[in-house]
């Protein structure tokens, strides 16, 4: 991840519009990206930013870096792909509670134990808001959506718990309505060394009327003297919301530790960046290993 100064947010504007909903917490995730980037001074030619589908899968188009917009709950396969092909690169996923810890649950679970030097934000609204309100893995138990008109019978995906426990070095949780906080929670996620998660509580203004602004701001608190580098302390705060009746919400850094990365281990990556060694045009060395 490679740092410079003279970067500014404006750098990363595009002139694009954006299609959410006016009150969407998408805009204070691509603001607080935005500002965290170019705090960090990392240039948008710097940074790729990989998403799946959904409303938080229009993000790269929002941001002037470069970006790919794949397939449904493929935000992370692509954004290990990138990374192994340039890690000099500073790659970010995007994606949403559905896509991520959805369809994509399983990339998930095995991007952590690998420990990738990828920063992953999941636009976490509780409900499929770009199908017009389904309910989602994150989707509170009881509750009345299109997809579940009796109300959710099935307990909610808890990302945080799963990532301490899945071997994630960096866990974190953000709310979209405190922009200054989300953006010190991703630049901490970026200059972290490793596979990062930055969970955003984020309201669906049009399809989920339950997690509003006001529940988010009655409900969250900030960690404080919190010692990050304790599994069993980090696992208790991120059970917290359940054991509370998600009466507490907390927010900020749960864990984070050091540990050797994915690509770090490979002994390919030591001198250079793939893109950056030669081809060997005389494929007769390698026709002779395969004889």
């Amino acid at each position: 991840m490679s740092m410079e100064k003279g970067v500014s947010i404006g750098d990363f504007n595009v002139k694009e519009q954006t299609q959410w909903c006016p009150g969407c917490g998408d805009f204070a995730i691509v603001a607080a990206l935005k500002g965290a980037l170019a705090e960090l001074g990392i240039k948008p030619h710097q940074t790729v930013i990989a998403s799946g589908i959904g409303c938080s899968g229009k993000s790269p188009h929002y941001i002037n870096t470069y970006g790919f917009e794949g397939l449904h709950g493929r935000a992370l396969p692509l954004a290990s792909g990138i990374k192994l092909a340039n890690h000099k690169l500073t790659v970010i996923a995007m994606g949403g509670d559905g896509d991520g810890y959805g369809i994509g649950a399983g990339h998930f679970v095995h991007i952590m134990r690998r420990n990738y030097d990828i920063t992953y934000i999941v636009h976490n609204n509780q409900i499929y808001g770009l199908t017009t309100g389904q309910a989602s893995p994150t989707t509170q138990l009881n509750m009345k959506t299109k997809s579940t008109p009796y109300g959710v019978i099935e307990l909610p995906f808890n990302p945080l718990s799963l990532a301490i426990l899945g071997g994630a070095t960096f866990v974190a949780r953000a709310f979209a309505g405190d922009l200054p906080h989300t953006k010190e929670i991703i630049k901490a996620a970026i200059k972290h060394k490793g596979f990062a998660l930055v969970d955003v509580l984020q309201p669906c203004v049009t399809f989920n009327k339950l997690n509003t602004y006001e529940y988010f701001r009655e409900r969250c608190y900030k960690l404080e003297d919190h010692d990050k580098t304790d599994a069993k302390k980090a696992l208790e705060k991120a059970l917290e919301e359940v054991e509370s009746g998600y009466k507490k919400l907390p927010i900020g850094i749960f864990y984070q530790v050091e540990r050797e990365t994915y690509e770090e281990k490979l002994p390919q990556l030591a001198k250079e960046a793939l893109v950056e060694k030669k081809l060997e045009t005389d494929i007769s060395r390698a026709l002779e290993k395969l004889m």
